[in-house]
């Protein structure tokens, strides 16, 4: 499990309640043709994981839907725990009204397959780090899915690696497009440290060594070494810390689960990648209704768990 801490209690309630009614108006506009075939009867449905060795997370999100349509979730298993070694694991237990629970399925179990996906890459990604014996960041980036984002940089701490910042208020970033607008490094870290203060650190994307000392002697806390190969990445780093031994320098470009031990360096305080939300595979869940061996005529396919009957 990468943190113990309680982490579902980042959120105010109103947050989760906005979210959960958001999603739901969104998957459910106005009628719901199928839910006319379903009672209001009290049933029990269980969550299976069937993506092994995965990271739990979004169960506030989980809970949250499920609670605006009038269900409980109980769970087996807390925030950021590793899923089993099962290929199917029984993870939570959902009861309420039939049609109810129907309403909420899809929206939690997207909110749940997304977040775990997140937070099952980052956990492998450090402990990727904690295997080479390196002590920097691993960090997201602002590539998320708009409306989204909330869920996804939550994912990332759960997955135990930095959400870097969540948006444009949250650091200032000077990009190319930004120095390039501006007409230098300089004047774009002095406009900027004039508006944010001493409240936030300023960050320059950076594509050599020049311009690496250039924002460093403007005042930039960050040095972003972009889409620099790993060995000229090792060597521009450990020159710019010699000279300014306070700077962070910060990796990012081209970096990927495979290559990052590439990238590893004492001179590198944090690794970026975009690929933590970009093209994340998700984690398998579904969500079946308890079901007597009896109850349907049509030929599926039984998965039987603890003594239950599950129709897939």
């Amino acid at each position: 499990m990468p943190h113990c801490r309680n982490l579902t209690r980042l959120f105010p309630h109103h947050t989760l309640i906005r979210l959960a009614r958001e999603w739901l108006a969104e998957d459910t506009p106005n009628f719901d043709p199928a839910g006319a075939c379903v009672g209001s009867q009290e049933v029990e449905a269980r969550l299976l994981c069937k993506t092994p060795h995965s990271i739990l997370a979004g169960c506030p999100f989980f809970t949250a839907v499920f609670t605006e349509v009038g269900c409980t979730v109980d769970w087996i298993y807390e925030e950021g725990a590793e899923i089993g070694l099962d290929a199917v694991t029984l993870t939570a237990v959902v009861r309420g009204p039939a049609k109810s629970l129907l309403l909420g399925e899809r929206p939690a179990l997207n909110c749940l397959a997304r977040a775990s996906g997140i937070a099952t890459r980052c956990s492998q990604l450090r402990a990727i780090a904690k295997a080479q014996g390196w002590h920097g960041e691993v960090a997201g980036t602002r590539k998320t899915t708009p409306g989204f984002r909330l869920v996804e940089k939550y994912a990332m701490v759960v997955g135990g690696v930095s959400m870097h910042r969540q948006d444009l208020s949250g650091m200032v970033m000077l990009k190319d497009n930004h120095v390039w607008a501006s007409g230098s490094i300089i004047e774009a870290v002095k406009v900027s440290r004039s508006v944010c203060g001493f409240s936030s650190k300023i960050e320059v994307e950076c594509r050599s060594a020049e311009e690496g000392r250039e924002a460093a002697r403007a005042g930039a806390d960050i040095v972003m070494l972009d889409n620099f190969q790993p060995q000229e990445l090792h060597v521009t780093a450990r020159a710019l810390k010699e000279e300014f031994p306070a700077l962070l320098i910060e990796a990012s470009g081209g970096v990927t689960p495979e290559k990052i031990a590439l990238y590893f360096s004492p001179h590198v305080d944090i690794i970026s990648l975009g690929c933590i939300t970009q093209g994340c595979p998700v984690v398998d869940f579904s969500l079946k209704v308890l079901c007597s061996a009896g109850c349907c005529r049509l030929k599926k396919k039984l998965f039987r768990y603890q003594s239950q009957t599950y129709f897939l």
